[in-house]
């Protein structure tokens, strides 16, 4: 416990009783701190040359100070350590209550608008680069930001077989064939899932490890559907308030689901090839 115990009381100028081991990301060590108050905090260790974590304090600052979606408050944080305060939640599934509270905690995220889509700086989705170069037209930046970005990182590991890396340069050439432009840029949190939600009793207590920037909602809610924790009942709340365009649930989601199955397909292997061949099936790519 010495190192990381002196690093963090070197940050927050109150040395840990003691550590344990917390479920984390793919970026970090992580490690939940008892101070001698019994404060509880959250302490993320880069491993190795890993991503800056500062970028993620920074993306949970605007966050912060954007919008009203529920993160953690930043404690302390360097290009190796965050220190992020606890937050108690729940290890259950979310009921109907906690699933609509989302929904508008969302949708509130998503009114949230900016002149062009992307960011001013790059970001992070997971270890990997995010590259948010702004563009005036939604289209063009998730051709070349999103799908064609992580493609290419996908096929230069070996992951991506050269077949299905020529498909998918055949849909980023026909987007406009299934997708169309947003009314406007939305702010995302870009990483919805059901590892990065903390529900406590019938609302959410937090939205965890951001990969900001301003797109399409849809590709938001695209990426809740491969991974959860929603039903019905989270879609039909965030429709109550900012619409679902027809033509989502049936073919646009699968499409903006390429970005994370690439994401995946380039982390984790072969698995997460098959739905995006399935995918290029149905369109007749």
């Amino acid at each position: 416990m010495g190192d990381l115990a002196d690093r963090v009381e070197e940050l927050l100028g109150r040395r840990p009783l003691r550590l344990s081991p917390l479920a984390g990301g793919c970026i970090a060590e992580v490690q939940r701190a008892e101070l001698a108050d019994g404060t509880r905090v959250v302490v993320k260790c880069s491993r190795g040359a890993g991503p800056d974590l500062s970028l993620e304090a920074w993306m949970l600052r605007k966050l912060r100070r954007l919008g009203r979606l529920p993160v953690p408050e930043v404690l302390a944080a360097t290009a190796d350590i965050l220190v992020l305060e606890f937050i108690d939640h729940d290890d259950r599934p979310p009921g109907r209550r906690p699933q609509r509270h989302a929904a508008e905690l969302l949708a509130s995220l998503h009114a949230v608008t900016a002149p062009r889509f992307g960011l001013e700086r790059d970001t992070l989705v997971g270890p990997l680069p995010q590259p948010n170069e702004e563009t005036a037209r939604w289209l063009p930046f998730f051709r070349d930001r999103r799908l064609r970005y992580m493609a290419r990182l996908a096929r230069r590991s070996g992951r991506l077989p050269a077949s299905a890396f020529a498909r998918l340069e055949r849909l980023a050439e026909r987007l406009e064939k299934w997708l169309e432009e947003p009314a406007r840029p939305a702010l995302l949190h870009g990483d919805v899932w059901s590892g990065n939600i903390l529900f406590r009793g019938e609302r959410v207590a937090a939205f965890l490890d951001p990969a900001i920037y301003f797109g399409h909602p849809e590709i938001e809610l695209a990426f809740t559907t491969l991974f959860g924790p929603f039903d019905r009942v989270f879609y039909d709340r965030y429709a109550e308030i900012a619409g679902i365009a027809p033509g989502f649930f049936e073919l646009r989601k699968d499409i903006y689901n390429l970005y994370p199955l690439l994401v995946h397909l380039h982390l984790f292997g072969s698995g997460y090839l098959r739905p995006i061949t399935a995918l290029l099936d149905r369109l007749g790519l």
